[in-house]
Order: C-alpha cells, then sequence, then structure tokens
C-alpha cells in the first residue's frame, strides 16, 4: 500500500455537486493498494499514520500527532498512485489491486484508523472526486508498506 499524506487546515471531498466529507485540521491521505497487499500492509500503514509526528508542537518542531491535535483524517482512495512511468509516456497501472481486494483494504485501514481512537472520512471509492485543500505548510509525506521509498 502506498499514500501520500498531506498536513491540511482543511480539505474537503466532493462527487458532482455533492459533498462527501470535510475536515479542518488533520491529514489528507490519498491510498493507492497494490494486488500484492493485505493485512499486513494496512496494519503497518495504519500504524506510521496513527503516530506520524507532522504537527508542530509549541517550539515549532513537527512533534505532534493527528491525534495530539485532535486533528481529523480524510481518506480517499487513488489508484494513480500505482502508476508506473519507467517505459514510454502512459502510465501502467499493471502493480494497482482489482476493486473489490483494493476497497477492502480502504475499508479496513479506515476501520483501523477509528479503531485507534482517530475522526475519519473517507471519499467514495472508485468515484470520480474534487478534491480541495489548504496544504499547511507545505508538509507532504509518502508512505509505502514495502518501504519501496
Amino acid at each position: 500500500m502506498r499514500c501520500v499524506i498531506q498536513r491540511v487546515r482543511s480539505a474537503k471531498v466532493h462527487t458532482g455537486s455533492e459533498e462527501l466529507a470535510a475536515i479542518q485540521t488533520g491529514l489528507l491521505i490519498f491510498l493507492g493498494v497494490e494486488a500484492k497487499d493485505g493485512e499486513k500492509d494496512a496494519a503497518y500503514l495504519a500504524g506510521k499514520i496513527a503516530n506520524l509526528r507532522v504537527f508542530p508542537d509549541a517550539g515549532g518542531l513537527m512533534n505532534l500527532s493527528v491525534a495530539d491535535v485532535n486533528g481529523e483524517i480524510l481518506l480517499v482512495s487513488e489508484f494513480t498512485l500505482l502508476g508506473d512511468c519507467k517505459k514510454g509516456n502512459r502510465p501502467s497501472f499493471t502493480r494497482a489491486a482489482g476493486p473489490e481486494h483494493a476497497n477492502a483494504l480502504y475499508e479496513r485501514l479506515a476501520r483501523m484508523l477509528k479503531e485507534a481512537g482517530l475522526r475519519v472520512q473517507t471519499g467514495r471509492f472508485r468515484a470520480e472526486m474534487d478534491v480541495s485543500l489548504v496544504n499547511h505548510g507545505p508538509v507532504t509525506i509518502l508512505i509505502d508498506s514495502r518501504k519501496a521509498f
């Protein structure tokens, strides 16, 4: 599983004219699921996300987690994170999980984060969405459960 995490002052996701979710201070997380991913990958990401210290403390150092600042999480599925651009100019998505497997792990990660005591909202799986955000910092972190980077 691969994710792009952005520290935000606010974020929301729409599909058409319908607002699906909106958060204030917290983390906007885009998640891509590989075909080989499983429960261990979701658990790894849940632990990393819940404990990720990217919010400033009183001294301005990134020492606080999303829970420490009473923040929220907006989790958005994005299979394009698995796009491979090594050959040619059109990304290949052969490593991306099929919809059923990807959705199960997306929902599992959301549940794990909630079980960790975090407030989590989600986009709509497989929907074309408009995501808007105010990136705070900017702070953007990449995490891969297979530690590819």
